[in-house]
């Protein structure tokens, strides 16, 4: 990893030509002049930002429900004197902090909402609020880290505003509703804050995420494509029903949806080019039937799929069609397929990337910056990369003596953050707006 980071630092220092030829120029690292003062600010604000995390921590609340967190950052942005919208997309909250000098306009991005996974975990400021989600009354706990996010941008918006006459542009603060989706639909936050016109008048826009199994003090990134698109595939199956006792009187689904399963898998096994971008297709439920001695007359299957590209998504999803389509036709059957479009790539802007790496590295140290591998996860800030260049990283939160095969893992009960890693993410951001607007307005 570490030397992977040291061939992009090198890479700064070269120049690329249309024939690929590469010659040497001086290196521009970024080095604004605000960010010593950030770092000790940042510093100074630490018992802070883990109170309002605690604080958050301890009232979740699900997608566009999040009044409580909504008002009190709210309010927190109108004290700093920015000019503040809310209710944007539902529940959003959108600051704007015009700098006194000219430049372009940067955006930092926090999600606010929780999960409907009970809370473990055995801290002072444990979750213990229900609500109902998919008809059932379930435990809410902010098992991915959302609280933490949320307190870090409220904490870098404190510092940039102490210092707003000298920002050379504006920064946009996005606190996000819904990135885990909402009870029932498919659409999340991010999707509805660039519809409605968030992203308009940015230039670029960065965002973190914290990481339960990443040690405290790193920072993990990758240029280009770094998490999945995520589709949702339905498939139905409608053959003849039959009694189990006379199969040949029917035409059998399940024997059809077992041939459907197993074909699926030969689409990233021999149609998909592996050795340059993995897939996924998994079958996660299979449903049919009600007796033991009859065979029904439908079976239907959902799942999932995961890829890395529109071009290879367009692929996956023609080859599930076909797939599925002739293995049912040759067994006399019919094959309806139903692949819904969810989350984009998470797609890293790669000029963007090598841009800030200075940043990051600055801030981190060569040693605590490392380059991670593809992430078969997804996250909705690929909506908003979709419109700007975006970069997306992940900030450490394990203890540093910590295990990543034992953390426990995010969306799960025991889900746990060691706090002390919050200030290493209010400097991050700080650095990457700082350093993108004074870049940009030279």
């Amino acid at each position: 990893m570490a030397s992977t980071i040291h061939t992009y630092f090198l890479r700064l220092t070269l120049l690329v030509l249309g024939n690929g030829v590469l010659f040497p120029i001086a290196p521009t690292l970024a080095q604004s002049q605000l960010k010593p003062t950030i770092s000790q600010q940042a510093e100074d604000l630490e018992s802070k930002v883990i109170a309002w995390r605690r604080d958050f921590h301890e009232h979740p609340e699900l997608g566009n429900q999040e009044t409580r967190t909504a008002g009190i950052i709210a309010a927190h942005l109108k004290q700093l004197g920015m000019d503040v919208t809310d209710e944007v997309a539902v529940t959003g909250v959108v600051g704007v902090l015009k700098g006194g000098k000219p430049g372009p306009t940067v955006a930092l991005r926090a999600d606010m909402d929780a999960l409907p996974v009970p809370e473990r975990a055995d801290v002072p400021f444990k979750s213990t609020k229900t609500a109902t989600y998919n008809g059932q009354e379930v435990g809410v706990s902010h098992a991915c880290g959302h609280d933490s996010h949320v307190a870090i941008l409220m904490g870098v918006a404190e510092i940039l505003a102490g210092m707003q006459k000298d920002l050379q542009g504006t920064v946009k603060f996005i606190f996000q509703p819904a990135e885990e989706g909402m009870d029932g639909l498919d659409t999340w936050g991010a999707k509805q804050m660039v519809e409605e016109g968030v992203m308009d008048d940015v230039d670029a826009i960065f965002g973190l995420h914290i990481n339960s199994q990443t040690p405290v003090g790193k920072v993990k990134f990758k240029s280009g494509p770094a998490m999945a698109a995520v589709d949702n595939l339905e498939i139905k199956i409608n053959g003849k029903q039959a009694h189990g006792a006379y199969p040949w009187s029917s035409v059998d689904p399940i024997v059809t949806a077992s041939q459907i399963v197993m074909g699926l898998q030969t689409i990233v096994s021999r149609n998909v080019n592996i050795t340059e971008i993995p897939a996924i297709i998994t079958v996660g439920s299979i449903h049919g039937g009600v007796r033991h001695n009859i065979i029904p007359e439908t079976v239907e299957m959902i799942g999932t799929i995961r890829t890395y590209s529109e071009s290879q998504q367009d692929l996956v999803h023609r080859r599930i069609a076909e797939v599925a389509g002739h293995i049912a036709e040759s067994a006399g059957a019919k094959a309806e397929v139903n692949i819904r479009k969810m989350y984009p790539v998470t797609y890293n802007d790669p000029s963007l990337t090598e841009l800030m790496l200075p940043t990051l590295m600055e801030t981190t140290g060569p040693e605590n910056l490392l380059e991670h591998e593809l992430i078969t996860g997804a996250e909705d800030f690929s909506f908003y990369q979709k419109a700007k260049p975006g970069l997306f990283i992940f900030l450490g939160g394990m203890p540093a003596d910590g295990d990543p095969l034992k953390a426990p893992s995010h969306h799960t009960p025991d889900f746990y953050l060691d706090e002390s890693g919050f200030v290493l993410g209010v400097k991050a951001l700080s650095h990457l707006a700082v350093d993108y607007l004074e870049m940009g307005a030279k």
